[in-house]
């Protein structure tokens, strides 16, 4: 693909009243894709998606206006919109009332229940399904990487609980979730989707929560490590890594990096318990390096696509605050 590559985002709210519990408004808020509010599992979420961009700015515009869409909407229901991966205050979510979701609370049980967690998922433009795989495959060392500088989501039922990204753990109890082994080609990865819905472990494709996935309605790739930001700049940083990664990651043409998923596992968990302020697990060494070090590991490995799509000094600037300021 030589020409630049498009990215869009998906945001993931709380919807809370005046005292910041969370409220169960977003049937009364979603008013479908077209207009920008969806709802989601639980009724105290709403999410908002960009149109793919291949400019950062007009990104960023797009998703500033959407959260100013979704907050008149939410105040007009007297609720208010939080950016933030989990509630800091106790919470008993409410199943939004569609046949699916309660299939998967019959399967799933406190696993769908009570969960209420809130994320960020890139959409990143492929040329092919085939070049997707290159991409997943190559992509998964770094992802703990986004997780980490995206961290924001340390209470869970009232609890300070000690981990930067909470919303991380919560979501590896799905059985789907989290980083894969290699897929050999795009026949092997829809045949591995086959199998978890044949085999029951989960209900239909739309529960495939793969760190990194082909998109089952857009020609992309979607990374869903990140937590969701209080301020739409922390989306623009990792959607520009992101859409980084992914360019970077085909341009190699072929499967070229390993990471056993125990490592990617372990990575993850690093990532999720100390955001930036501890060691991050590089998978394919084995080797802890520092937050910053890793960072720059990240940058330097993905510095040609930044600049290719003109976002390097955007990235090295947001890391920057986020290296000082958190």
């Amino acid at each position: 693909m030589n020409r630049r590559r498009t990215v869009g985002v998906e945001e993931e709210f709380l919807l809370v009243d005046k005292h910041g519990v969370p409220s169960p408004a977003g049937p009364k808020l979603a008013d479908g894709p077209d207009q920008g509010i969806e709802h989601e599992l639980q009724q105290e979420q709403a999410e908002t998606g960009s149109q793919p961009r291949t400019e950062l700015a007009e990104l960023a515009l797009d998703l500033r206006q959407r959260r100013q869409h979704l907050a008149r909407q939410a105040a007009g229901s007297g609720v208010q919109v939080a950016g933030l991966g989990t509630s800091p205050v106790p919470n008993q979510p409410t199943l939004f009332p569609e046949d699916r979701y309660r299939s998967m609370v019959d399967s799933f049980g406190p696993t769908a229940s009570e969960v209420l967690t809130c994320g960020v998922h890139v959409h990143v433009g492929i040329a092919s399904e085939a070049e997707g795989i290159v991409v997943i495959n190559n992509v998964q060392p770094w992802l703990s990487v986004i997780l980490a500088l995206s961290a924001n989501s340390p209470f869970w039922q009232g609890n300070d609980t000690g981990y930067a990204s909470y919303r991380r753990q919560v979501q590896d109890r799905w059985p789907s979730a989290g980083p894969t082994a290699p897929f050999r080609n795009p026949a092997e990865y829809h045949a591995m989707v086959e199998t978890l819905i044949g085999s029951g472990v989960i209900i239909d494709a739309g529960m495939v929560y793969y760190d990194a996935r082909l998109s089952a309605r857009y020609p992309t790739v979607e990374l869903r490590v990140a937590d969701v930001g209080a301020e739409p700049d922390s989306a623009i940083v990792v959607a520009a890594l992101c859409r980084a990664l992914v360019d970077s990651a085909a341009a190699s043409g072929s499967w070229t990096v390993e990471a056993r998923p125990e490592l990617l596992r372990g990575a993850a968990w690093l990532a999720s318990r100390y955001g930036l302020s501890g060691e991050l697990l590089d998978p394919v060494s084995g080797q802890a390096f520092s937050a910053e070090a890793r960072l720059q590991q990240l940058v330097d490995q993905v510095r040609q696509s930044l600049i290719r799509h003109g976002d390097l000094a955007l990235v090295e600037s947001g890391l920057h605050d986020l290296l000082q300021h958190g």
